[in-house]
């Protein structure tokens, strides 16, 4: 009996098959192939610093490269010598306090509940399980960072993955018309012209969302760190700003998680500070929806924001923190090839017809 007979040909049945194949390969090169997403993000990112020095320095675009990882490597060490002792010597103190922090935690909030008329104590210790709380976040947070971990083979081959996405990135900007071009051309005409066409916007708008992203977190995470000096909570105010930077770099979902270790550590000081630091979270967070990221981060992006909530979501489940961080930059880059390739030639069409039926 043929397959024609069954309803499925022969060709179908080894497209199949082929589909297959390049499913499980893939899924064998999971670890190259997420170091090439880190590198294309990367690369994007530097792409206009290098063009910079390139024009204005007159360097090779290769030395240009090199002089820019050198300055930023150099820049992020400088830093690292500056701060790193007093946030590592902070952290480690807020460590030590935390199971302390967690008692007044949950002495607050049983006596909010009292006040709330909950008068059995047991009804409270179930409704106020701050331990679970903590477990489900620590168990949570273990989670996401070994599914980040996951796919490049543990901590170190993490690390070497990272240290390869770089190397990988200053080639493709050093060789970036050369890459293009072999690329382009394994397309048909006219989709070769019009994809290598694509590059550029598509660079500008990933490299905008990762520059706009890690500044806005840098300006956040000094005007936190400054606050909480200001509102009393200088003892850890280095570290809890450099936990909120960093957690912001994650859109949506990263604010509030920086806010939750500063107002844990503001309940001691009384109802005013608590209220303050809560205050002082929801002002920042209100300037950098309204202000910083429709003016350095969603300019460049051009993505609603529902679909970078979404980005986040779908990256944080699939690779972890790290998914969280470089798919929205990727959802901005196929957000170029969406509009320019399709959404923009459609309505041009539309727009044509329109004129010829009124003609």
């Amino acid at each position: 009996m043929s397959f024609e007979n069954k309803g499925v040909s022969l060709v179908d049945l080894l497209l199949i098959i082929a589909t297959g194949l390049v499913v499980l390969l893939l899924w064998q090169l999971r670890s190259l192939l997420l170091s090439l997403m880190i590198a294309v993000v990367l690369a994007a990112a530097i792409s206009p610093i290098v063009s910079a020095a390139e024009k204005k320095l007159r360097l090779p675009r290769w030395l240009g490269v090199i002089v820019v990882y050198i300055t930023l490597i150099s820049g992020l060490i400088g830093m690292g010598l500056l701060i790193g002792p007093s946030v590592s010597e902070q952290i480690q103190r807020l460590l030590r306090k935390l199971p302390i922090y967690l008692d007044n935690l949950r002495s607050t909030s049983e006596a909010l509940a009292l006040r709330m008329g909950v008068n059995q104590i047991e009804s409270i210790e179930r409704f106020f399980d701050i331990q679970g709380f903590i477990n489900f976040v620590l168990r949570s947070s273990q989670k996401l960072l070994v599914s980040s971990f996951d796919l490049t083979f543990g901590i170190v081959g993490g690390v070497l993955n990272i240290i390869f996405a770089v190397v990988i990135s200053g080639y493709m900007v050093a060789g970036s018309t050369t890459l293009i071009s072999g690329l382009v051309n394994l397309f048909p005409q006219p989709w070769d012209m019009r994809l290598a066409e694509q590059v550029t916007p598509i660079s500008r708008r990933m490299g905008g969302y990762i520059q706009g992203r890690v500044l806005v977190s840098a300006i956040l995470g000094v005007v936190i760190t400054l606050g909480l000096s200001i509102l009393g909570l200088s003892e850890f105010a280095l570290a809890l700003g450099v936990i909120a930077g960093f957690t912001n770099l994650i859109p949506f979902i990263g604010p509030v998680l920086g806010a939750i270790p500063a107002l844990i550590v503001a309940i001691p000081l009384g109802g005013w500070t608590f209220l303050w630091v809560f205050l002082l979270f929801v002002i920042i967070q209100n300037v950098e929806t309204y202000v910083l990221d429709p003016l350095l981060v969603g300019s460049s992006a051009r993505v609603h924001p529902l679909y970078q909530l979404l980005a986040v979501l779908g990256g944080t489940q699939v690779l972890g923190i790290l998914g969280a961080l470089i798919i929205p930059p990727w959802v901005a880059g196929i957000a170029v090839l969406l509009e320019n390739l399709y959404l923009k030639p459609k309505l041009l069409a539309q727009a044509e017809n329109s004129h010829i039926g009124e003609n």
